[in-house]
């Protein structure tokens, strides 16, 4: 198994989705444990003194002002964990949990939050046991941190509330641990404070949103290039000469991937030679390489935010390499969250272009020359009919989870934290967008595959062929009468969600950007 090794310095995305989904095993660099030792070190000098130190002899948020006593500070950093554990609704899915821890060890391991290195290594044996804690759908504001979902990960390291099993069971935390002969934590001064002040579950799900849209982007060029094909359009709008002379990044990628899967087509450039010739396609699918060039060039940004993140030690108060304990503001989610809105903006756009291609395929009057909804025996049959009013409903529910979480703010803590970025929900409904983006484009991909069988006439480009040959040899059937349909779109988003239609194509066209 993959084993993950953190240290000093950040982590990379690939690590992050390696933890979370493959389940890869975590160790603890030798330079990390020297890290928090010396931090800890810190922290140990200044509780020993007088004077009161934020999160270290102080209460927390709005209640900073009271002076803890050396006696009832282990108390107070196991009561931040209970009653910060306040989570409410659905639990929260295993990777997204799983990434929220490591995000978080992983800023432990900085040696910039003052636990003690033990601490940090019963946060890495619960993540290599496969102890996951449960967690809710409710409680972060993404500021002060992901509070409650960090603090029911806290919870379960101390060996209370629930968590999940590596068999998926859910138990009491503590008997998990005892099973896996996991000693709970005693928290220490700041320790509680620490596990649960920082922006890793935003974090989390915005590395794994990048990982599902740069798949999802490259289908979704497959996709245009195979309805571009079964319209009869015209591939000269790829040419790298017209993408050149507007030169964003994304744009003349897409383009490129359009124009490698439609390579050998003899379906394209027929546009011409109908009883009404086109000058020029639709904008849904002419302009196909702007939209989701501009998708592409926002996740290059999205990329750069989360790499900084991922760079970042995110914690309040945080002990610095002079030794210095400072509060800061550095666990506002503002920079993740912003490009979470972004990308479900950038996303819901995609989605709609590609619907607008599907019911191009299906209007007899717009597809020149297929068959009204793409049936068998139009009128007897319904064909695809209401798969696009499915399709339609998707892209719908996107434009509303477009609407940015970020803009809002509610104020929490008595008025102390009085601005919030609301991160943590722009994660949550970004997820939701994903999963609608990848049905649109597997009702595309059902629709234009069908399109192209009933050119019978007409050869397609071999690495359209490809992904036929695929989807069909996944149990996606063809073109005939009307039949069941909710399995066979179930069947073609799994085949778009597992990679498999482009591992299909760039069998053929080598390996798209």
């Amino acid at each position: 198994m993959h084993t993950v090794v953190v240290g000093t310095s950040g982590t990379t995305a690939d690590d992050v989705v390696a933890v979370a989904r493959q389940g890869a095993r975590v160790e603890i660099a030798a330079e990390a444990v020297t890290a928090l030792a010396a931090a800890r070190a810190v922290v140990d000098a200044l509780a020993a003194k007088p004077e009161p130190v934020y999160g270290v002899s102080t209460g927390f948020g709005a209640l900073a002002t009271r002076h803890i006593s050396p006696e009832l500070r282990g108390r107070l950093q196991r009561n931040i964990v209970r009653s910060h554990a306040a989570g409410m609704g659905p639990r929260v899915e295993r990777e997204v949990v799983r990434a929220l821890m490591f995000l978080r060890l992983k800023t432990l391991c900085s040696g910039r939050t003052g636990v003690r290195p033990e601490v940090a290594q019963t946060m890495a044996d619960l993540l290599n046991a496969g102890i996951t804690p449960v967690v809710h759908e409710y409680g972060s504001l993404g500021c002060s941190g992901d509070l409650a979902p960090l603090s029911h990960c806290a919870l379960a390291l101390m060996g209370e509330g629930d968590a999940e099993g590596p068999d998926g069971t859910v138990r009491p935390a503590g008997e998990l641990l005892a099973a896996h002969g996991i000693q709970p934590v005693e928290l220490r001064e700041k320790e509680g404070l620490a596990l649960l002040n920082g922006t890793d579950g935003m974090l989390g799900m915005l590395i794994m949103a990048l990982a599902d849209l740069e798949r999802l982007y490259t289908s979704a060029d497959i996709t245009a290039a195979l309805s571009l094909e079964a319209l009869l359009g015209t591939a000269r709008v790829l040419a790298p000469e017209l993408h050149a002379i507007r030169p964003h990044p994304g744009q003349g990628a897409s383009a490129a991937n359009m124009l490698a899967v439609l390579e050998g087509s003899g379906l394209t450039g027929h546009f011409q030679e109908e009883e009404a010739p086109r000058v020029q396609d639709a904008y849904s699918v002419r302009c196909a390489p702007q939209v989701a060039g501009a998708g592409r060039d926002t996740m290059a940004h999205a990329r750069l935010v989360a790499d900084r993140e991922l760079a970042s030690a995110v914690d309040n108060p945080v002990v610095l390499p002079d030794g210095r304990v400072e509060s800061n503001g550095n666990f506002h989610g503002a920079p993740v969250a912003y490009v979470l809105d972004f990308l479900a903006v950038a996303a819901a756009d995609l989605g709609s272009i590609a619907e607008r291609r599907t019911d191009r395929l299906l209007d007899k009057n717009r597809s020149h020359g297929l068959p009204p909804f793409l049936a068998d025996d139009a009128g007897v049959d319904s064909g695809l009919m209401i798969a696009q009013y499915t399709q339609a409903a998707l892209v719908s529910e996107m434009k509303r989870l477009a609407v940015p979480a970020s803009a809002d703010s509610i104020p929490s803590s008595a008025m102390q934290e009085d601005h919030v970025s609301m991160g943590w929900s722009a994660a949550r409904k970004l997820r939701t967008a994903i999963g609608n983006l990848n049905r649109i484009v597997a009702v595309e991909l059902y629709a234009a595959t069908r399109a192209i069988e009933l050119r019978r006439h007409l050869t397609p480009a071999p690495a359209s062929r490809a992904a036929i040959e695929a989807l069909r040899a996944a149990g996606v059937e063809g073109p005939g009468p009307d039949r069941f349909l909710a399995p066979d779109l179930d069947a073609a988003d799994a085949f778009v969600r597992d990679g498999k239609l482009l591992a299909a194509v760039e069998q053929v066209t080598g390996p798209l950007a």
